[in-house]
């Protein structure tokens, strides 16, 4: 749980007790994380930061934070107490936590942040108009990207993928990798992980079975990724991702998004609904700012060749 100053504090406190209190700060933001990884957190503090740009600070704005269990369960409990005391904007991290968000908060404007494929997981009817009481910020990229520059590094039979059934945005990841997959000709070995005490388990038995390993944005990835790299390296396979940071912790090629921006994007939606906007009057922005990253230090590690034609289309390369 984090939270901007002392008196969010006391308004956590009160929200755990059942207590409803009156806004001390003029506006109440309420912002709510699927799962507590770093990437949100970088998002979330770009989106402060934004906000008291825009002119809502400490002085007339309080902003609250909660990071609960990730389960279905957990993050419909946080939005139900935010909606309790009649929050002005909802504030989503990921995909998971605003569809709970959109089951039990129908009549407080929600901006959401970092969700790849509002569209595919049925949070808005199309990129342009939402058609509901939201707004926010996409993080897809083009999958195909990403596969077509692994390709270009070694040839795939069998794609291993980690991803979440319960997680709406790491299941719309999977299906775009198997639609990928039936267009080039490779097949997809796919491991469900709901949480990271079954990552070894699942590890175990796709490893042996796959030329390279495809981590989804799922919780258990994200807090797993630097043991998948490890495990994956002792077999020779190649990871790649879409996950901010995946290069840093040992990716071979990642298509990342910035999570600054995507807190900052965050930020002047939320400022625009302070001040009046309807969220459905928004279309959903998109990224800016995406790298194509190669990890050279991987490519060693597992003896591949990167071409240079490769090599030229990255925006970054780690060596």
């Amino acid at each position: 749980m984090l939270c901007r100053c002392a008196s969010s504090l006391l308004l956590i406190l009160m929200l755990t007790l059942g207590a409803v209190p009156t806004s001390a700060a003029g506006k109440l933001v309420a912002a709510v994380i699927s799962s507590d990884l770093p990437r949100y957190r970088e998002a979330h503090r770009a989106f402060v930061k934004t906000l008291a740009q825009k002119g809502y600070d400490q002085s007339n704005v309080e902003i609250v934070m909660q990071s609960p269990n990730p389960d279905p369960i957990s993050w419909a409990n946080s939005i139900r107490k935010f909606n309790a005391i009649g929050a002005d904007v909802i504030v989503t991290y990921g995909a998971p936590v605003t569809l709970a968000a959109m089951r039990e908060a129908e009549d407080i404007p929600i901006v959401f942040v970092d969700v790849y494929g509002p569209v595919e997981t049925g949070i808005s009817r199309s990129m342009t108009a939402t058609g509901r009481n939201l707004t926010g910020v996409s993080s897809k990229v083009p999958m195909a990207t990403l596969i077509k520059t692994m390709l270009a590094l070694k040839p795939i039979r069998n794609m291993g993928v980690v991803y979440s059934s319960r997680e709406a945005g790491s299941v719309v990841q999977l299906k775009e990798i198997k639609r990928i997959a039936a267009q080039q000709g490779f097949a997809v070995i796919d491991v469900s992980v709901s949480s990271p005490a079954a990552l070894d388990a699942a590890l175990n038995s796709m490893l042996p079975l796959v030329d390279c390993v495809y981590v989804s944005e799922c919780s258990a990835g994200c807090r797993g990724f630097e043991k998948i790299v490890h495990r994956a390296t002792e077999h020779q396979l190649p990871v790649i991702s879409q996950m901010p940071d995946a290069s840093d912790k040992g990716a071979l090629v990642s298509l990342e998004v910035n999570p600054a921006e995507q807190g900052q994007l965050a930020g002047e939606y939320a400022a625009k609904v302070l001040s009046g906007r309807k969220p459905a009057q928004m279309s959903i922005s998109t990224p800016k700012k995406v790298e194509l990253i190669i990890n050279m230090k991987a490519a060693k590690a597992l003896d591949l060749h990167v071409p240079f034609h490769v090599l030229s289309e990255a925006t970054k390369i780690l060596k």
